[in-house]
């Protein structure tokens, strides 16, 4: 009904009460009840396929091949191998394979398409499997997303838009219900991503959180039924949280700066390399995914540490990290988080995953290497840190907040001063330093790939 003061042609408020008590509405939520367990199914046989080929691949393989040690080596040829497949999957395959990771989290941009789901799933098993810098929870939101819009399309062909938004929120929030380590998490990442406010966050949140909800139940069922262990991240040994103190309050300010400064140049060199990527994408992803191996190759020659610490998304390392944060010196982690930034930049430019994980991980690199300082504490420095980096590369401060100090369980509750006034430290340093505009690229003459849809810089990651 419209309201009798509005303007002429205006459209009348939604009424959440009405539609949350509408039969339509409460079958939306028995289907996202539904949804939720074979999307959080899907999405944890994806994450047991990428463990399962991480260890075999990088661990099992060499110790076998070369009684029991890993040559430094061993990286290059796999990460050239999946520059070669990544670039086949994005050229040829319907679709883009998903959102560009260089142009920050994106998930407001709407499901894609049925077709779409094969190129996404492919090129996110390859880049997380064959050692590329990125994590899962972008792929698996877009897949979740996918899954949920095309249930509500066969389910029933006509079904309003509305809908089909709900479905495809339930379906991500189910993908990645545990993956943060806790559901709420994971929901509160994709709604402030989308930029879901208003009356339309209350209708889109329900049905989101219940397959959230249900997705947490299949995950901790799957763990004990297979054996294969939990995904989620979680911290094995947590530094003693400390009442904050004024020094350490006025260490986050150089710790936001920082990681402002650090994910500046993370964002700036993937941005920078995606029209080399767009006008020679085989040749360039292949030279790309030599970049990475070599990152590792060099930090292992240099440091005797493997190799592993700079791959991946850091979400299995993070936890041994943090737990044996005494046994680095200051210089390896200096090495380390400059390598795992550069394997991170270029992983962003070609590569298909999420920005999230490796953000996490050389932020608590750096709050690790500033954690010496006078007056600063270990778990402010982690803390910090992590908040700092994230903010800078995913420009979603609340989260930001939230990611770093959930990880810590009750410790991270004592942080939250220091972490608060390093994150919103970086938030306005990151919109202050300027980065490049790339516009979209056609792939060269005779591809079948289309120009990259959605990846045009938005004008918010614009500066």
């Amino acid at each position: 009904m419209t309201d009798a003061a509005a303007p002429p042609g205006a459209t009348a408020p939604l009424d959440v009460a009405r539609t949350v008590r509408s039969r339509s509405y409460l079958s939306a939520l028995v289907l996202a009840a539904l949804l939720g367990i074979p999307v959080s199914a899907i999405a944890y046989g994806f994450l047991a396929l990428v463990s399962a080929m991480q260890k075999y691949l990088f661990t099992d393989l060499p110790s076998h091949l070369f009684d029991g040690s890993r040559p430094a080596w061993w990286p290059l040829p796999w990460l050239m191998l999946c520059g070669l497949l990544v670039a086949l999957t994005i050229r040829h395959l319907p679709g883009t394979a998903g959102h560009s990771p260089a142009l920050g989290f994106n998930a407001g941009g709407g499901p894609p398409a049925g077709r779409d789901l094969p190129g996404i799933v492919i090129a996110a098993l390859l880049t997380l499997g064959l050692g590329a810098v990125l994590g899962p929870e972008a792929p698996l939101i877009a897949i979740g997303g996918g899954l949920g819009a095309l249930t509500v399309r066969l389910a029933k062909r006509d079904a309003p838009p509305m809908a089909a938004t709900m479905m495809a929120s339930a379906g991500s929030f189910a993908a990645v219900s545990t993956l943060l380590g806790s559901p709420l998490l994971g929901a509160f990442l994709i709604m402030e991503a989308a930029g879901i406010a208003g009356a339309t966050l209350s209708l889109v949140a329900l049905p989101g959180l219940l397959a959230s909800g249900i997705g947490a139940l299949v995950f901790v069922g799957l763990d004990n039924w297979t054996g294969l262990g939990t995904f989620s991240l979680a911290l094995t040994s947590v530094p003693p949280g400390v009442q904050p103190t004024v020094a350490s309050l006025l260490w986050s300010v150089p710790v936001g700066v920082l990681g402002a400064l650090l994910g500046w140049a993370v964002r700036r060199l993937g941005l920078g390399l995606r029209p080399h990527v767009h006008r020679n994408r085989v040749t360039v992803t292949v030279g790309l995914g030599l970049v990475v191996g070599l990152c590792a190759t060099v930090y292992q020659l240099t440091t005797g540490r493997p190799f592993d610490e700079v791959l991946f998304s850091g979400q299995s390392a993070l936890p041994g990290l943090v737990a044996g944060a005494a046994g680095y010196s200051v210089w390896v982690l200096v090495l380390l988080g400059l390598l795992k930034s550069v394997a991170y930049g270029v992983s962003l430019s070609a590569f298909r995953g999420g920005p999230v994980f490796p953000a996490m991980f050389i932020g608590a690199v750096l709050g690790i290497a500033l954690s010496p300082l006078p007056g600063m504490e270990l778990a402010a420095g982690i803390g910090t840190g992590i908040g700092a980096v994230c903010c800078a590369m995913l420009r979603l401060p609340l989260t930001s907040v939230l990611l770093a100090t959930l990880l810590m369980g009750t410790d991270g509750l004592t942080v939250i001063p220091q972490v608060v006034v390093a994150v919103v430290v970086s938030f306005v340093v990151s919109a202050v330093l300027p980065l490049p505009t790339v516009a979209p690229a056609a792939e060269p003459a005779g591809s079948a790939h289309s120009p990259e849809k959605g990846e045009s810089p938005r004008p918010s990651a614009g500066r």
